[in-house]
C-alpha cells in the first residue's frame, strides 16, 4: 500500500507501508504486526529464513523509539515506515523515527564488554547491528534506518 501521507521520505522510493502510532508499549505489538504482513506482500522481501531477523530488529527499534526515544510519552508518535529498493542494491529498507531529543550511537556501550554481559538491558542496537544488513542511525539519532538485503532483483509478483 503506498501512503502519499507518510512523513517518512526516502529519494526515488514510494513507501509501500506507513504507520504513525502513539508511544506506548501498548502500540507495539500491533503495529509490528501490520508492519510484518506488509513486509511479506512486498516485492523486495528478503528469503522466509530471514524473516524473523526483520521482525526482531524492528521490535528492537520500535521499543527504542518508545522507551528511549520518546521515554513513553504517549503524546509524542513513532513513525514506522517500509520501502522497496529494486535495484542493485535490492531489498528491504526499514524507517523507524521517535519525536525525542536523539542520542549519539556511538556512545551506547558494546554490551559484549565483561561488565555489562550480565546487565539485564542494553542489547537493542547490537541486535539490529548482528540481524539486519546495514543500521544508519540519522537526524540525531532519532530516526533509525534498517536495510536486509535479496539476492537478486525484486520479485515481480510478490506473495
Amino acid at each position: 500500500m503506498t501512503d502519499p501521507a507518510c512523513p517518512l521520505r526516502r529519494d526515488q522510493l514510494v513507501s509501500q507501508f506507513c504507520e504513525v502510532v502513539p508511544s506506548t508499549l501498548s502500540a507495539l505489538d500491533t503495529v509490528l504486526e501490520k508492519t510484518m504482513a506488509a513486509v511479506k506482500n512486498m516485492a523486495c522481501t528478503p528469503e522466509e529464513e530471514k524473516l524473523g531477523d526483520v521482525e526482531l530488529a524492528l521490535h528492537e527499534a520500535l521499543a527504542n523509539a518508545v522507551l528511549h526515544g520518546n521515554r513513553s510519552d504517549p503524546n509524542k508518535k513513532v513513525v514506522v515506515a517500509c520501502f522497496c529498493e529494486c535495484g542493485s542494491d535490492a531489498g528491504l529498507l526499514l524507517v523507524v523515527k521517535d519525536e525525542g531529543s536523539g542520542f549519539d550511537p556511538k556512545e551506547i556501550p558494546d554490551p559484549t564488554a565483561a561488565e555489562l554481559v550480565y546487565s539485564n538491558h542494553g542489547r537493542g542496537i547490537f541486535l539490529m547491528r548482528h540481524l539486519m544488513d546495514e543500521v544508519r542511525h540519522v537526524e540525531r539519532g532519532c530516526e533509525v534506518e534498517l536495510r536486509k538485503r535479496r539476492p537478486g532483483p525484486c520479485s515481480s509478483d510478490p506473495a
